[in-house]
């Protein structure tokens, strides 16, 4: 493990064994969790649970609104970086460069929400995104972990 000093030391070795457990169990929460979202706001899933975007035209509509043009382009963006980067990242498939693209996208709408929304998550602040963003920003530096398909097929983590 680490020099850091530990709270119960007799754990230690539980600690080490857990370690890679919860890497993997984080990266699959932080990837999945824009799958659901993206069946929102791109397809109309799960109605009533959020804004009333529900299709990727409503979605290019809004980036153009906001002034990220063209909006078909940003839209088709989010839409590949939902059902494509994000679950890649939670199997730990080309973790790094998938999860390039869930960051920025987090990014950016962490930097729309608090220029719009505020903070809090209920209002659709900055809290919720922000969040997510820093998550995937730990895969972007370290990578899949031992516990990813690209240690499983490559030997490495990506």
């Amino acid at each position: 493990m680490t020099n850091t000093p530990l709270i119960v030391p007799a754990l230690g070795d539980v600690y080490q064994a857990l370690a890679p457990w919860v890497e993997a169990l984080l990266r699959v929460v932080v990837g999945l969790a824009l799958v659901p979202h993206g069946l929102r706001m791109c397809l109309g899933y799960f109605k009533g649970t959020g804004g009333p975007i529900s299709s990727v035209g409503d979605v290019a509509a809004l980036y153009d609104r906001k002034g990220y043009r063209p909006g078909w382009l940003w839209a088709y963006g989010t839409v590949l970086t939902q059902f494509v980067a994000a679950p890649c990242l939670a199997l730990g498939l080309f973790t790094r460069p998938m999860a390039l693209p869930v960051f920025l996208l987090m990014a950016l709408s962490a930097y729309d929400h608090a220029k719009y929304d505020g903070y809090f998550w209920n209002k659709l602040g900055v809290e919720y995104p922000a969040m997510w963003a820093v998550g995937v920003l730990y895969f972007v530096i370290n990578g899949g972990g031992q516990i990813s398909l690209d240690h499983l097929l490559l030997g490495w983590e990506f």
